[in-house]
């Protein structure tokens, strides 16, 4: 007898990847299947991509995706037109690139879980699938309130906040055994009192900001926790009375390379994001207004700083550049 595929399913580590992968789990497990779930960052995508095709898995990929244009030639060769679709996300850069691939399902105007979710509810399902479906409705919701900053649902800055104090395996685990979107009152008391120390810390973390004119708003390594940049960006672009184009905040990670996170409110993030990943040394990806650069060990703090700040001229000469129109070059001329 032939033993089934494992499922594996590779998501990212915010909120909207927990959710997302704890709702493919429920509907792989709904039909008895072996399920391997990896959370995980750009940095660590193409290879757990590429190995999975390798031993033959059966593939889900949520919320983000590959850097290396090496790993879509691979996987435009392992997909067959007969496959469903097996890449759920997002974000813009994506979208750009990948939504004319069949086996990619982009849509930028709700999170990556909704994505899914949306697509699951278009397909022929047995009762329990359709049952777990629904049943997460709530908390897909939720996410996607917190993932586009929406801000309807009060409870979806708490359940950020649990990603940060239990982390995303332990709200992964909280959702497959129990999808529920109610939060219990222990939760809900831990995920206020994290809510309560994070303004604090945000204020401090507003004194230590270094601002390069209106380009940038800049802060290093040590002063923001995980889980922090959502919410301390948005305060200082959103309620600051002169925020800067951007916001980026710098954090060490485990491995020794740099992560810095991006927010804008015009597209910026994304346009730099763009500019300055190469897929080799410097990976990045998100949204338009969200995205995330990963550096070397072997820059320096000033080194990255410098570099968004060459980033944001370059795009800012390019902008300025596109404007120009036929009129600004003929004018004048008539006075020659």
């Amino acid at each position: 007898m032939q033993s089934e595929k494992v499922l594996r399913i590779i998501s990212h580590t915010d909120l909207d990847g927990v959710v997302s992968a704890a709702l493919a789990w429920h509907v792989g497990r709904s039909s008895g299947r072996p399920v391997n779930v990896s959370l995980m960052g750009y940095g660590e995508v193409d290879n757990a991509i590429l190995e999975s095709i390798g031993s033959g898995q059966d593939l889900i990929v949520l919320d983000l995706f590959c850097q290396r244009d090496r790993t879509v030639d691979d996987i435009d060769r392992f997909f067959s037109e007969e496959d469903p679709p097996f890449v759920f996300d997002h974000h813009k850069s994506t979208y750009d690139r990948y939504s004319n691939r069949k086996w990619a399902v982009v849509d930028t105007g709700c999170c990556a879980a909704m994505v899914y979710r949306n697509w699951l509810l278009e397909q022929k399902l047995d009762p329990k699938t359709r049952r777990i479906i629904d049943d997460m409705g709530p908390i897909v919701e939720i996410t996607n309130d917190r993932d586009l900053w929406l801000g309807g649902i009060p409870e979806s800055r708490l359940w950020h906040g649990l990603v940060t104090i239990c982390g995303p395996w332990g709200v992964l685990m909280r959702l497959v055994s129990d999808p529920s979107a109610k939060l219990t009152g222990s939760e809900r008391n831990s995920a206020q009192d994290f809510v309560d120390r994070q303004e604090a810390r945000f204020e401090m973390a507003k004194t230590k900001i270094s601002r390069t004119g209106d380009d940038l708003s800049f802060i290093g390594d040590g002063i923001l926790e995980f889980g922090d940049v959502s919410d301390f960006c948005g305060s200082i672009l959103d309620r600051e009375p002169n925020p800067t184009k951007i916001a980026a905040v710098l954090a060490k990670r485990m491995g020794g390379d740099w992560a810095l996170s991006l927010r804008s409110r015009d597209g910026l993030a994304g346009k730099i994001v763009a500019l300055l990943k190469d897929g080799a040394k410097i990976r990045g990806g998100g949204h338009e207004d969200a995205a995330a650069l990963y550096f070397p060990s072997s820059y320096s703090e000033v080194q990255i700083r410098e570099t968004v700040l060459a980033a944001i001229r370059q795009e800012r000469e390019r902008s300025e550049a596109t404007n120009v129109t036929l009129g600004d070059l003929f004018k004048g001329l008539d006075k020659i």
